[in-house]
């Protein structure tokens, strides 16, 4: 378990960077779940991935669409938000598995919304909380390419 106190917004978005230079990208896609309430940062998390690995165009949750791609320099990623799915059947629409190849990173908000679905299991499990005037993201990995990845997270902010 990783934690770290994020003080507003562009220490969320700071981390995420540094979070983003740390992937390994010669494996497969690294599955990040991010939970937390409404509020909490997820998205400006996953934007702060995004601006570090080269997005430069808007990014924003894609809570209507469900999924956004993105084809940065360094790869390509799927961004998802599984706010409004009404039923983890839904899931088979997005077509998942077209989207799973050749990605360097998936980030899935709202995850839980999507048990029992076809998604992709997890490789690290990020929760973001509001902790006083700022937030907490606490890190959790459940494979070994998740470990890895915290790891040298915590060791770039050592």
């Amino acid at each position: 378990m990783a934690s770290f106190p994020l003080a507003d917004e562009a220490a969320t978005e700071a981390l995420a960077g540094r979070a983003a230079r740390r992937l390994d990208r010669g494996s497969a896609p690294l599955v990040v779940y991010l939970e937390g309430d409404l509020g909490a940062g997820k998205t400006s998390f996953a934007r702060g991935m995004l601006r570090a690995l080269g997005e430069t165009g808007p990014v924003r949750s894609p809570t209507y669409g469900l999924l956004s791609e993105y084809e940065t320099p360094a790869g390509r990623v799927v961004h998802i938000d599984l706010y409004r799915l009404r039923s983890p059947a839904e899931l088979s629409a997005l077509g998942l598995a077209d989207h799973l190849p050749g990605s360097l990173l998936w980030l899935v908000e709202w995850p839980e919304k999507g048990r029992g679905g076809l998604m992709p299991s997890a490789d690290a499990v990020l929760r973001l909380e509001v902790e006083g005037s700022g937030r907490r993201l606490d890190g959790r990995a459940l494979t070994p390419a998740g470990a890895s990845w915290l790891a040298a997270l915590c060791a770039d902010c050592g």
